[in-house]
């Protein structure tokens, strides 16, 4: 853990000078960009040899100095209040950059430094100038204790489609369970910009004490009370039916307890389509929006419910605006091999979407993760394909491989997901109890586009 004093007005001396030095990263390139805004293919692409615009050393300059100032000299407390700074030279992954400050003045009214800038990049000048601050009076020290994990992410898929859902009207949907702090605030946030009608769907004293810890706000929102879980299940399927509301939301409760009320032969969602579920994953390495399905629905597929997983995936990845989804369905390699059943199934499902079985996307399989991800590696095992490498819908050979796959991207890769269950007769967000009131809002973005999709789909049927 590194510590931070500062040195106060009367200690510095006029003369005196500061050096840090750093070696610059790919990361560093793509935050410069991010920060300044350059985020052209080209820049944060090209810049891995050579980085020729002047915006990128601009927020250099001001990340350095600034670092320099802040941290080390004066340190903590210091405030910069003018810059006269000149450009010139480029940068590159693997440039070793340096910068200097040296105190050029000292002016007592205000507490003022004027510090000499000099930035180079090996033996050539980068930036040049000065700086002013008002120094600290005062002795301060502190710990870098929680310096933020910052991601970087090529797509931040789901702002995008937020920024979709403006004039959409808000979904009725029923809230199964909201008996812990993420399960009702999750909903809470989405009826507060405008997504959804939440429905509170359990036992009534259970929601409004995790309301009144969290001091949320529930006036105005229905409440249908029951004894249980297992009975909330039973109620929020009830209201589907009737037409009372347009999606569910799964709150605290086991995946099992709620999709048993929804597959229930008599009184269930079923349609002529199997039910399955979709990660919607931005995974910040990824170019594209990825979706990752089956993960929590079916353990064990055949390849006739496999047809009907890809299916409803190419049909979310429709109303998520990707026109053409190309579907990789994985296995272990990417030859056919009769004894790998996963290989056999990825062959079929081809053939079916050869013969219309299967409509609206681009199949190819069995691929392999990394030739389905990786137009690198699909080169490297000689692969034509227009799917390997580019893949918008990873179909996975089973449930467990869908889960390890999709848990190790959010976990490992930094990935934001959102969850939802496709097949019934309306969406149903399935998110972990684990996840945060972000995901559990992407989640409810993902199903508000779904159910807006549906009710057009109605009304153009009528």
């Amino acid at each position: 853990m590194e510590s931070f004093s500062n040195r106060t007005f009367d200690q510095i001396a006029v003369g005196e000078s500061i050096t840090r030095s750093h070696r610059l990263t790919r990361p560093d390139v793509e935050a410069l960009a991010f920060v300044s805004g350059d985020v052209d293919p080209f820049h944060t692409t090209a810049a891995s040899t050579r980085q020729d615009t002047m915006s990128a050393e601009a927020v250099a300059a001001e990340a350095l100095v600034s670092a320099l100032l802040q941290r080390r000299l004066p340190g903590p407390g210091t405030v910069i209040v003018a810059q006269d700074l000149r450009f010139s030279g480029a940068m590159a992954v693997g440039d070793q950059i340096a910068g200097t400050l040296t105190v050029k003045e000292k002016i007592a009214d205000g507490h003022r430094i004027v510090f000499a800038v000099h930035v180079t990049n090996g033996d050539s000048d980068l930036i040049t100038g000065t700086v002013t601050v008002v120094a600290p009076t005062q002795p301060i020290a502190y710990s870098d204790m929680a310096t933020p994990k910052i991601v970087l992410r090529h797509n931040d898929a789901f702002v995008r489609l937020l920024e979709r859902c403006k004039g959409i009207p808000p979904v009725h949907c029923a809230v199964v369970h909201p008996c812990d702090r993420d399960s009702l605030l999750g909903p809470l946030e989405a009826a507060r910009r405008g997504l959804i009608e939440p429905v509170l769907v359990g036992p009534e004293a259970k929601i409004r004490a995790v309301a009144a810890e969290h001091r949320a706000d529930l006036a105005g929102i229905r409440i249908v009370p029951t004894e249980h879980s297992h009975a909330a299940a039973d109620a929020a399927v009830a209201l589907a039916r009737a037409g009372e509301v347009q999606a569910l939301m799964k709150g605290s409760l086991h995946t099992d307890e709620l999709m048993g009320a929804v597959v229930a032969a008599a009184t269930g969602l079923r349609t002529a389509r199997r039910i399955s579920h979709v990660f919607v994953l931005d995974v910040p390495a990824y170019p594209r929006m990825l979706l990752v399905t089956d993960a929590a629905i079916n353990v064990a597929p055949d390849a006739r419910t496999k047809a009907d997983i890809a299916q409803n995936a190419i049909d979310l990845a429709h109303v998520l605006g990707i026109d053409q989804p190309r579907v990789a369905i994985l296995a272990a390699v990417e030859n056919v091999n009769p004894e790998m059943p996963s290989t056999v199934d990825a062959a079929v499902l081809c053939k079916m979407a050869d013969r219309g079985q299967i409509t609206g996307g681009l199949l190819d399989g069995p691929l392999a993760f990394d030739n389905a991800v990786s137009e690198e590696a699909a080169r490297t095992k000689r692969i034509v394909s227009p799917v390997a490498g580019r893949a918008d819908i990873l179909l996975a050979p089973d449930l467990e491989a869908g889960n390890m796959m999709a848990k190790q991207l959010q976990y490992l890769a930094g990935a934001d997901s959102a969850g939802i269950v496709l097949g019934a007769r309306v969406p149903i967000v399935l998110t972990s109890r684990a996840d945060s009131v972000r995901s559990r809002l992407a989640s409810t973005v993902v199903m508000a586009l779904l159910a807006d999709a549906q009710r057009r789909a109605r009304g153009a049927a009528a």
